[in-house]
This record gives structure tokens, sequence and C-alpha cells, in this order.
């Protein structure tokens, strides 16, 4: 419905365009003043009338086209001005071979034919001068429109391409990370891998399914997190301490998925020691739209040198699709201080 209408409008302004230049050349013409007018002079208008057609779609679909838009101004400008002297010379023969003048002189009873029988008739000049600059103005502004549109939907397309490779790296970097750790307590614990299986299975699910879409829900994604979180509570022992901090929501909204995920997995990834205490913190919290979540590790100083190196890809990846899907309405700030043995990251992320 919305095309057809489209295709529509461009009809409608070339039949209001010609009926309004029309009606000036029959009826506002500087000769139809007071005058009864021959047959003659209305041939000689509807003449006009087709020679400014003429003009125009000659200008809009070859000369701007193939002159203008492709930047050959001069030789543009040069056919340009032939094309006019053509049709004000077009103008001079039609008025020659009807005599206008000459009877427009005797209807005005003159006794002698005006003088300027042989110059230029300036209102026909100004009006195919206005034409032209009609014709160059609306085929310039549908090239500037089409080539607008056409960028947008190749950015478009650009960006759901590169939202979509993102995505696909951070999904399996995850997975990869997490049947290790599944593989891992297998050695230990059959009945709580086969647990930790089922998590993996239901946040699977949720990857496949309920993230193919661009946006999700914040309390599946919420879910999603905290399935994550117990799925690591069964690989640690006492030496890990968890806070956790993720009340339910108190409003709903939509919002694009796996994006908390990468900095949650970041902080197990290098906030867990094998022979030393560790200690974790994650929260998340909702207030009127705008959510704040921060994690806190310990850093390990057989780790520090590999987190200064690569903070991973999950944590790269998730910044630029951060800046391609919410520009200027989120902020992350990273304390990797090793001094002060802690990685802190801040998410501020607004959704209203």
């Amino acid at each position: 419905m919305r095309s057809s209408t489209r295709s529509i409008i461009p009809i409608l302004v070339h039949v209001l365009l010609w009926i309004l230049f029309g009606f000036s050349l029959l009826f506002y013409h500087p000769l139809t003043w007071g005058f009864s007018l021959p047959v003659q002079f209305w041939m000689k208008q509807l003449f006009v009338l087709a020679i400014l057609a003429g003009s125009y779609y000659l200008n809009a679909n070859f000369l701007v086209p193939r002159f203008l838009l492709k930047r050959q101004t001069y030789l543009y400008v040069t056919l340009l001005i032939a094309a006019i002297i053509v049709a004000v010379s077009l103008n001079q023969l039609a008025d020659s071979l009807l005599n206008i003048r000459e009877l427009m002189s005797r209807e005005s009873k003159l006794t002698q034919p005006r003088p300027a029988r042989h110059g230029i008739d300036m209102f026909t000049l100004t009006i195919i001068c206005l034409v032209q600059g009609i014709s160059t103005s609306i085929t310039s502004i549908k090239k500037w429109q089409l080539d607008s549109e056409t960028y947008q939907l190749q950015e478009k397309e650009r960006v759901s391409s590169e939202l979509s490779f993102l995505k696909a790296q951070i999904n399996p970097h995850f997975f990869f990370n997490t049947l290790n750790n599944i593989y891992a307590l297998t050695h230990i614990d059959i009945d709580a891998s086969r647990k930790a299986l089922l998590k993996l299975s239901r946040m699977m699910r949720y990857v496949l399914y309920d993230t193919s879409q661009n946006m999700t829900s914040l309390t599946k994604e919420i879910s999603f997190i905290q399935d994550y979180i117990e799925l690591m509570r069964l690989r640690f022992t006492d030496k890990v301490t968890l806070h956790i901090d993720i009340p339910v929501p108190a409003k709903d909204m939509p919002i694009a998925p796996m994006l908390f995920l990468p900095f949650i997995e970041n902080a197990f990834k290098h906030g867990v020691s094998v022979t030393q205490p560790a200690e974790i913190s994650i929260s998340l919290k909702e207030d009127n739209g705008t959510i704040v979540m921060k994690t806190s590790n310990l850093i390990f100083i057989d780790q520090a040198k590999v987190l200064d190196e690569n903070s991973g890809i999950g944590l790269a990846n998730t910044e630029r699709r951060l800046k391609l899907v919410y520009p200027g309405k989120h902020k992350i700030t990273i304390n990797n201080a090793v001094n002060s043995n802690k990685f802190e990251v801040e998410l501020i992320l607004n959704l209203s």
C-alpha cells in the first residue's frame, strides 16, 4: 500500500504541474488581457505547452542524468542553453507561421504591427527557463533521495551483518568455555555434571530460539544469566566466594541479547585461581529504564599478564555491539588496575 502511494505521488505532481502551466499559458498570458482572441492564438499556446513538456522531459530524463549528475557541468550548461535556444526559436517560428503578432495587433485596433514582431517573447522565455529550473531541481532531489535510501539500506544491512557476525563469535566462545568446565566436572562429580548438562541444554535453547531475533526480553536475559551463574557454582570449590545481586526487574523491556554475559564470563574466567581464595561480585539492577551492571573479581599474579594482553573476544565484541545497537545510550567503565588487585567493570545502559 505504501509503495503504491509513493509511485502515484510523482504522477500527481506532474499532472498538477502541467495543469498549472497550461492554465497560465491559456488564460494568464499577457496577450489575453482584454482581447477577443483568434483560434490561431490557442493553437500557438498549445504548441508552446508541448515545447515546455518536451524541454522538461528532455532535461529530466537525458541532460541531468547523463551530464549533470555525472559531474559534466560545463557540457550540461552548454546543452541546456542550446535546448532553451531551440525552444525559443520554435516559439518564434510558430509566431511567424500563424501570424500571431499581426493578429494581436489587429485585435487591439493598432494600425501598424508591433515593432518587436521579430524580437524575443520574454514571457515565453521566462516560462521555458522556469520549467528547466524545476526539471533540474526535481530530478536532482529524486536522485539525492534515491541515493540516501540506498545508503541507508546498505548501512542497515551492514550493521545487521556485523551484529550477526559478532553474536556468532560470542556464542561459540561462551559454549566452548562451558563445555570445558563440564568436561572437568565429569572427573569430580557425575551427578553435578548431569545437572550442568541440563542447564546448558536450557541455555542453548535460549540462544538458538529466543535470541534469533535482534531483541529479547530483559527477564529472559536475566534468567539466562542466572542459569549461567548456577552452572559456574557447580564447578567451584569453597575457595570461591560469590556475591550475586540480580533482583527481578521492576519493568520488563526489550533488550539486545547476550550483552551482559561476556562481562560476567570474563569475571569467572580470570577471577578464579586453582590455589588461592577468589571473590567475585556481580550485580545487575534496573531502575526506570536504566540498567546498571557491575562485575568485580580479584586479579591473580599468574593471570594478570594474560588479562592485560587479551581481555577476551567476548568483551571486545560486546563493546562493538553496544556502539552499534545503543549509540550514545551506554557507558562502560573498566578498571583494570593490577595494583588494586581488582578488575572491575560497570555498564550503564539506558533503555528508556
